[in-house]
């Protein structure tokens, strides 16, 4: 299991920008695949974007160009870089470790139009 924390969410404007930062406990975070999902109210929870250990990088089609997903192994750290945020980016957003199946708690990002 690995113990994760997210924080950095709040409300934006649209057009505006916001970094969440999620905090992990583990003795193998630096090889570990790291994702971020978001879940929107009433609707499933999707997968936003993935960093391998390696630094190799997916993303949603819904967000290329616009987030940037990157860590730095050292802090145990794993960032969501959120720009040119859009109203349909509202949701709560979590930091997740596939392998262990750990999730961190969430946190909110709100983007007002």
């Amino acid at each position: 299991q690995m113990q994760l924390v997210e924080s950095g969410g709040g409300l934006v404007q649209a057009g505006g920008s916001l970094r969440l930062s999620c905090a992990a406990s583990g003795r193998y975070f630096s090889i570990s695949t790291m994702a971020w999902y978001r879940q929107a109210p009433g609707k499933q929870r999707d997968l936003v974007a993935t960093i391998t250990g390696g630094g190799t990088t997916t993303y949603a089609d819904s967000v290329k160009g616009r987030f940037t997903i990157s860590r730095d192994n050292a802090k145990n750290t794993v960032y969501l870089q959120m720009n040119i945020l859009k109203p349909e980016d509202t949701a709560v957003y979590y930091c997740s470790n596939p392998r262990s199946g750990s999730w961190g708690q969430g946190t909110q990002v709100t983007v007002s139009s």
